[in-house]
């Protein structure tokens, strides 16, 4: 049992002391837990009837099928030669097709060339999204320098209110220390309840950025509606069962449109995929396997963490048994392990190197490194790397703490009354870790986070298959707090990674991990002058 209440907190209550969780920091950006209608996404099983109510449509009025732009008459973005491109208002109906067939004719026949946007942020005002907001913003800036090949960024804010939408700016150009954001920026309505309101949003950008969770119930209609209408998606779930479901349900049809869905592109979990693939580069001979240890630090006003982290971990966890099931239905071809296997640790033990006792993280980090490891062996013959997570959680006193919390949740989390009561109270049951106003601007400010990655290997001209391995390598990713800083600046430097690397993607559109997706583009240069940082801290040793 108290294996499992070590599970169990893992999921849930160890962001707050020391790491993420399963579902991390900035996955939920709605205090809504609702599944929407349309969403084919299966409820947790043992959800009751009551638990599943669907989100309020725009405004809290019934849907109209239509989202709504609100821009000036100002110049016309430019196409993707420096050509003007057309004006596209956000309209209802059958004006909205019709748009929309305009903006895939335009631009010599490309299918999002001539769109009126190259970057939407859906879910703009949320928690998390204010931020992600901020950090395009700061992409814009950039790329008005000349820093992006592409030239200007356009961009808009999309969500279910004008007033909530046009407060984000103002708070985004005021931290900018801009003047206000005027025509150049777009701003659209639509509800994740409102199909067509989603589809006419889809239809105007190239890259939609998801940023409305939880995902479980929230994300499909988003992703739904950007395979439909030809558009990219982001987004920044540490949900395993919600990326493994899109998955399966759109690969094949994002293939056939040639758009790319990309999960998990926040600290769930670029630092752990991209981290892995670093190593990788850096060894000279052949990486077969990496563990890797988080530490998360905070300053004197400690770590605070947003609920809408804390109830889409308490739904994952009464859902777990069906991931099982998904997975099985989706049918993954095993991975080869190449070399020595990597010895699995213990649900606690004590770690030499840090000398703190760790846990598995038992977040989405081993689900994506391990697609995108039979993504590269099976698409582009790579030898696939063995991984395994843990984070570190302090001394024997914070162990205690994790146990007895641990307990409280896993009992509560099985009975829908107890589920109730942990997402009511979410500060009481977190020891205040957990915050319906989540983290203070200081609370950010003192946060940081640590990845360290060890990797072993064969070296130059030694067989991997024959031995033991005979090098070792260790590398490190270092960046600002985890959840609302890291997170945005992640999602953001992915976003133009989608759009200017446009060559080094994979060949064919899908549902992708962030590894699969920007192994060979220059998403790991960006991340680091955006302080998100990958660097070597002991080179390879024979």
């Amino acid at each position: 049992m108290i294996l499992r209440w070590l599970l169990a907190i893992n999921v849930a209550y160890a962001a707050g002391l020391q790491g993420p969780s399963a579902v991390p920091w900035h996955a939920s950006t709605s205090s809504r837990s609702a599944k929407p209608p349309g969403s084919s996404t299966s409820p947790p099983s043992q959800l009751s009837q009551g638990e599943q109510r669907p989100p309020r449509s725009l405004t809290g009025r019934a849907g109209t099928g239509a989202a709504r732009a609100e821009r000036g008459a100002g110049p016309c973005p430019r196409g993707p030669a420096g050509r003007a491109g057309p004006m596209i208002p956000a309209v209802p109906g059958a004006a909205g097709s019709a748009i929309g067939a305009l903006a895939m004719a335009a631009g010599n026949g490309s299918k999002t060339a001539g769109r009126l946007y190259d970057i939407v942020v859906f879910g703009a005002s949320g928690f998390t999204g204010q931020f992600v907001v901020e950090e395009v913003a700061r992409a814009a800036a950039a790329a008005g320098e000349g820093q992006l090949c592409s030239g200007r960024l356009r961009w808009a804010v999309a969500g279910r209110s004008r007033e909530k939408l046009r407060a984000v700016l103002e708070r985004a150009a005021e931290r900018l220390g801009k003047a206000a954001f005027g025509e150049e920026v777009g701003v659209l309505l639509c509800d994740v309840g409102d199909a067509g309101s989603l589809a006419t949003m889809a239809r105007q950008t190239r890259l939609v950025l998801s940023c409305v969770g939880p995902y479980r119930f929230l994300g499909e209609p988003v992703v739904q509606a950007c395979v439909e209408n030809g558009a990219s998606c982001i987004d920044i779930s540490g949900e395993p069962q919600f990326l493994e479901g899109m998955y399966l349900k759109y690969n094949e049809k994002a293939a056939e449109k040639g758009v790319y869905i990309v999960g998990s592109c926040g600290f769930d979990s670029i630092p752990a995929d991209m981290g892995v693939i670093y190593t990788r580069d850096k060894l000279k001979g052949t990486l077969t396997a990496v563990e890797s240890f988080l530490s998360v630090k905070s300053g004197p006003e400690g770590v605070c963490v947003h609920d809408g982290t804390w109830k889409s971990a308490v739904y994952g966890l009464a859902d777990e048994g069906n991931l099982k099931k998904l997975r099985k239905k989706i049918g993954y071809a095993p991975v080869p392990v190449v070399g020595a296997k990597l010895k699995k640790r213990g649900f606690l033990f004590y770690n030499q190197e840090f000398k703190e006792y760790c846990i598995p993280f038992m977040g989405s980090d081993g689900s994506v490194v391990k697609r995108t490891q039979r993504y590269l062996h099976t698409e582009l013959q790579e030898t696939p790397v063995q991984y395994g997570g843990y984070v570190n959680v302090g001394g024997l006193g914070s162990v205690i703490k994790l146990m007895f919390a641990g307990m409280l949740f896993l009992l509560l989390v099985k009975f829908n009354f107890g589920r109730k009561l942990l997402t009511k109270y979410p500060e009481f049951f977190s020891a205040g870790r957990f915050t319906k106003e989540g983290p203070t601007q200081k609370q950010m400010d003192g946060t940081s986070f640590t990845m360290t990655f060890f990797g072993e290997g064969y070296s130059e001209g030694q067989d991997p298959q024959n031995g033991k391995p005979n090098v070792k390598i260790c590398t490190e990713v270092k960046g600002p707090e985890p959840g609302y800083i890291a997170t945005p600046i992640a999602m953001v430097q992915a976003a133009v990674s989608l759009l200017e690397d446009a060559a080094s993607l994979p060949k064919r559109g899908g549902v992708y991990s962030p590894g699969a997706a920007f192994s060979k583009t220059k998403l790991i240069d960006r991340l680091n002058k955006r302080g998100v940082e990958f660097s070597v801290i002991s080179k390879p040793e024979v």
